[in-house]
C-alpha cells in the first residue's frame, strides 16, 4: 500500500549515492506499488518535481531523475492505488502546494477517505487540491492548521505541536504514514509502518527515512507508533509522540521530546 522515502542531509547528496535505485524497484517490481512514482527534491528555494501514473520499475523518467539529481532534502512515492484506484498524474505522490510564503511537498502511506468530507467542508481552506486522493486533501487539511502559527518568531515553533496534533487526529480516521517538507524540514509521521537511519559521515550528516529498510536492512530503526519526528540539514530536532485514536474519541496530548 504505497511506499516513502525521505532524505535530509547537511550537504546535498547525488541521487545515485542514495538506494533510490532500490526504491525504484519496488514501484512495481519488488513491491506491489505498480500506480505511479513520484520524486520531489529541493532546488534552490523551490522544489524540483518529477512525477508519471505509471509503473515506476520500468521508467527511464525515474532512472533519469535519479542520476541527475543532487540535493540535501528529498521526498519520493512510489504508489498503490486504492482511494480512489485511478492513475492519473493529479493523484500521483507527492504533492506540492504552497502556504505561508513557502513551497510544500507532500506524500502518504495508508487510506483516510473520511477526511475528503471533512477537508471539503472546512471553510479555512489553505490549499485545493488538485487530484481525487485522500492524502492530497489529508495535506490540505494538515496546511489548513498550521497556517495560523507557521510561521512565528519563536524558537518552540509551536506549529509542530499543532501538526502533531492534527496528525493524531487524522490517523484515528484509518491509517497514515506520511513525509512533509517545508523546504527546510523533512517531517516525518509514522503511524504504523516507517522506518529511520541516521549517520554522519566525513563530516556529513544524513538522516533517510523509508517505509521498508533499504540497502544493508542494519541501523534502521523503526518509528515508535504515533511518532512524529523532525529533521533539518541531516540532524533530528525533534521528536512528538502521539496516541492516535478511533475517530469520536478524545486526543491524548502529544508528548514533545525537543524540537528546534
Amino acid at each position: 500500500m504505497c511506499e516513502l522515502f525521505g532524505l535530509s542531509a547537511s550537504q546535498r547528496i547525488a541521487g545515485p549515492v542514495l538506494p533510490l535505485n532500490e526504491f525504484q524497484a519496488r514501484g512495481g517490481a519488488t513491491a506491489d506499488n505498480p500506480d505511479g512514482w513520484g520524486i520531489a527534491w529541493r532546488d534552490g528555494a523551490d522544489f524540483h518535481l518529477e512525477r508519471e501514473p505509471l509503473p515506476g520499475h520500468s521508467s527511464a523518467r525515474f532512472a533519469g531523475a535519479i542520476a541527475s539529481l543532487r540535493s540535501d532534502l528529498l521526498i519520493a512515492h512510489v504508489r498503490k492505488a486504492r482511494w480512489p484506484p485511478v492513475n492519473t498524474l493529479g493523484n500521483t505522490h507527492p504533492f506540492k502546494h504552497a502556504c505561508c510564503g513557502r513551497h510544500w511537498v507532500f506524500a502518504h502511506n495508508g487510506l483516510v477517505p473520511e477526511l475528503v468530507a471533512m477537508e471539503l467542508a472546512n471553510t479555512t481552506k489553505a490549499c485545493r487540491p488538485v487530484g481525487e486522493t485522500d492524502s492530497e486533501f489529508a495535506f490540505c487539511h494538515l496546511l489548513s492548521h498550521v497556517m495560523g502559527y507557521y510561521p512565528m518568531p519563536s524558537a518552540e515553533k509551536p506549529w509542530l505541536g499543532v501538526l502533531a496534533t492534527i496528525s493524531e487526529l487524522v490517523a484515528g480516521l484509518g491509517k497514515f504514514n506520511f513525509l512533509l517538507s517545508d523546504g527546510e524540514h523533512l517531517i516525518a509521521y509514522g503511524h504504523d509502518r516507517l522506518h529511520h537511519l541516521e549517520s554522519h559521515d566525513d563530516g556529513v550528516d544524513i538522516a533517510l527515512v523509508a517505509t521498508e529498510p533499504l540497502g544493508d536492512a542494519e541501523g534502521w530503526t523503526p518509528f515508535e507508533a504515533g511518532e512524529l519526528r523532525i529533521y533539518r540539514a541531516g540532524l533530528p530536532v525533534g521528536r512528538i509522540s502521539t496516541n492516535p485514536r478511533r475517530a469520536g474519541t478524545q486526543p491524548s496530548s502529544p508528548v514533545i521530546v525537543n524540537h528546534a
